[in-house]
């Protein structure tokens, strides 16, 4: 009987957490920018691709922390920065649900490397940018992204995903949509 009422727990945390996102402005947007410049800047030292990547890239969106639990249903929540030329220029939150066999929590970061401008553009469609619809994306570990070179680079959207910590087990659907934050 505790199983049911701890999934539904989790997706109840998960909602209310992402009803009451980072209104991009002041301290909260300044503080967001330092961590997603921070992160961008450690998985840039410890992964050779993201560096090649980040030096074609138009724009880098970078997530510094998402935070991932399920118990048959899941959810996922996490802010970042999309960094121009070292700059943050704008604000997104990352959302999604699964459903499945799985069990666990999770937090992760993960940085988008947008390789042209159609790509970017996608980014800020009215619906928001959802994985797996639009442009070309290639969700890369840090594992895998060390044997990425510059001939096997031919896609719109590189994702690496870095800084792994908690155990999430299981198979299932997963939906996950990035929308800009609009300024206070």
């Amino acid at each position: 009987m505790k199983t049911p009422l701890l999934a539904c727990g989790l997706v109840a945390a998960a909602l209310a957490y992402a009803a009451h996102p980072l209104k991009a402005g002041g301290q909260e947007a300044a503080e967001l920018a330092s961590a997603s410049k921070a992160s961008l800047q450690s998985l840039m030292a410890t992964v050779p691709a993201a560096k090649a990547l980040a030096n074609e890239a138009e724009a880098i969106l970078v997530f510094p922390k998402i935070t991932k639990a399920g118990l048959g249903i899941g959810g996922q929540y996490g802010e970042g920065a999309l960094l121009k030329k070292g700059s943050a220029v704008a604000y997104y939150k990352t959302t999604g649900a699964s459903f499945g066999l799985q069990v666990g929590g999770q937090q992760y970061g993960y940085a988008m490397f947008f390789m042209n401008a159609k790509a970017l553009s996608a980014l800020d469609s009215a619906n928001g940018f959802e994985i797996g619809v639009g442009p070309s994306v290639v969700v890369m570990d840090e594992g895998m992204a060390k044997s990425s070179t510059t001939t096997t680079r031919k896609d719109d959207v590189y994702a690496l995903i870095f800084g792994q910590k908690g155990l999430m087990a299981g198979l299932g659907l997963q939906g996950n949509k990035i929308t800009k934050i609009t300024p206070n």
